[in-house]
């Protein structure tokens, strides 16, 4: 049985004056539905562009997409703009990085989920409001029936986040994307956020991505974890292999670089040294190779030769030349106890 979203060697590159923009360079992954995958990296890593790729929102846009993105056994790499369109908020939905852009100021919260909800039920309005004050209620907007009639700026922060939420799962999706959902909110606010999509996904078994560069949520949420890099995953595996047995030098910094709040601190956290990539003019070879301390251990491999994302074990991938005899004792010998002190 096929997986319920299905990524083939997708390839999203931006033409632009000063060269050709590689922000998604053959990605691959899959997902079940009533599963949550985790997709992290630094800013500029692919993220984002991957999400929006998969909801179709490149097309016209003067990308270049290939590959083939599988969604419940339909391909929407090669659909058309306006089959891809009528699959969004009934079949995937994605809930925006920053609600208050990705919201229309000059309508009311309660019509814009209306709008959204009406478009794929064939409803009176009178109908599908009722339905937007229940999910304004379900996400835990107190007054929902006075607040359907409130516009996004009226919303704090956290309460636009979950209105955002709200329309998001107005149809039921059964593919969520949620592009850092927490960034702005405090920690208490980013607990309730998390926990209602966790309660949610359960309710209605659907297939969860989360997007972020918190290893925090994604800890807290995912099956599995694909860490990207340069516009590629140079890391994919379950939460408990990221964690406890991550064999990549760049998913090793993600980890030195993410406080500890379990117990009392006694190193300073170790960030990774120099800049992310540009997508422009991605390094040749190993696309962290300039940052990588442990370059020299390649015999110049990792300069000149891309590595292969190569399964080690249960599906464990790892895009890294060196061996994993040589990863493994770097692991157990110089960097866990190094994070197990911080």
């Amino acid at each position: 049985m096929s997986p319920f979203l299905d990524v083939k060697d997708l390839k999203i590159h931006f033409p632009t004056d000063d060269g050709l923009v590689r922000s998604v360079d053959g990605l691959t992954f899959s997902l079940e539905r009533g599963k949550t995958l985790g997709i992290v990296g630094e800013s500029g890593s692919g993220k984002s562009v991957t999400s929006l790729g998969i909801l179709g929102l490149h097309k016209g846009k003067g990308a270049n997409v290939s590959g083939e993105i599988w969604l419940d056994g339909e391909e929407l790499v090669g659909a058309s703009q306006e089959h891809v369109r009528g699959l969004r908020g009934k079949k995937m939905a994605m809930i925006f990085q920053d609600p208050l852009s990705a919201m229309h100021p000059f309508y009311t919260v309660g019509d814009q989920i209306i709008e959204a909800y009406r478009i794929h039920h064939k409803v009176s309005k009178a109908v599908a409001k009722k339905h937007a004050i229940d999910m304004l209620g379900r996400v835990g907007i107190p007054e929902p029936r006075s607040r359907v009639d409130s516009y996004p700026h009226e919303f704090s922060g956290g309460m636009r986040q979950r209105a955002m939420i709200a329309m998001a799962l107005s149809c039921d999706p059964e593919l969520l994307i949620a592009d850092e959902p927490t960034t702005a909110l405090d920690v208490t606010v980013q607990a309730q956020i998390l926990d209602l999509m966790v309660d949610l996904q359960r309710e209605f078994n659907s297939a969860l991505i989360i997007i972020t560069h918190d290893l925090g949520v994604v800890a807290e949420l995912s099956d599995d974890i694909l860490v990207m890099y340069g516009g590629k995953c140079i890391e994919f595996g379950t939460a408990d292999d990221i964690f406890y047995r991550p064999e990549h030098p760049y998913t090793w910094g993600l980890l030195g670089s993410m406080p500890r709040l379990d117990r009392e601190p006694t190193e300073r956290l170790m960030p990774i040294k120099g800049s992310p990539p540009s997508l422009i003019n991605v390094p040749p070879g190993c696309a962290f190779h300039p940052r990588c301390p442990y370059v020299e251990r390649t015999a110049g491999k990792a300069k000149s030769e891309v590595p292969g994302l190569i399964e080690t074990e249960g599906g464990h991938l790892v895009r890294c030349h060196m061996s994993r005899t040589e990863r493994r004792e770097l692991w157990e010998n110089e960097i866990k106890p190094v994070l197990e002190n911080q």
